[in-house]
């Protein structure tokens, strides 16, 4: 939770120096520096929102669940298998990337493949994390 306070307060204190909001002048164009700054302010607001969201739902509940995952992840004998099509395979290749680089033996499978053949890569020791944004 202080992490939480801290971060929102950092945000304020960049929104507060760094931030002013406007409308744009005429004949301003978005990449006018003064309209930059306004986008990266709207960004970090954005994000800093949607984390303070995650948080709220690890504390409501979420948590559970999460501490699950981890702990079959942390359990596994094999690999960790992330699975995704789309936006959400492009975000899982990266996530198998950073869990290969950081010691976590991982690979990254595409949904797609998976029914031509690529399944037969899959052992009963590893653990599938399969990302989807639509279900």
């Amino acid at each position: 939770m202080f992490a939480m306070k801290n971060a929102l307060l950092n945000q304020q204190f960049f929104n507060n120096y760094f931030c002013k909001k406007s409308s744009m002048p005429q004949g301003q164009t978005p990449t006018t520096p003064s309209t930059i700054i306004e986008t990266a302010c709207r960004t970090v607001e954005l994000e800093a929102y949607g984390l303070a969201q995650l948080a709220k739902a690890l504390a409501d509940g979420l948590g559970r669940d999460f501490e699950k995952a981890i702990a079959l992840i942390e359990k596994a004998q094999g690999r960790v298998i992330i699975s995704g099509m789309g936006k959400s395979g492009h975000i899982g290749r990266k996530i198998a990337s950073t869990l290969a680089s950081t010691g976590t033996p991982a690979m990254f499978l595409h949904a797609g493949e998976a029914n031509h053949g690529d399944l037969g890569m899959i052992t009963e020791d590893d653990v599938i994390v399969a990302l989807s944004w639509s279900g």
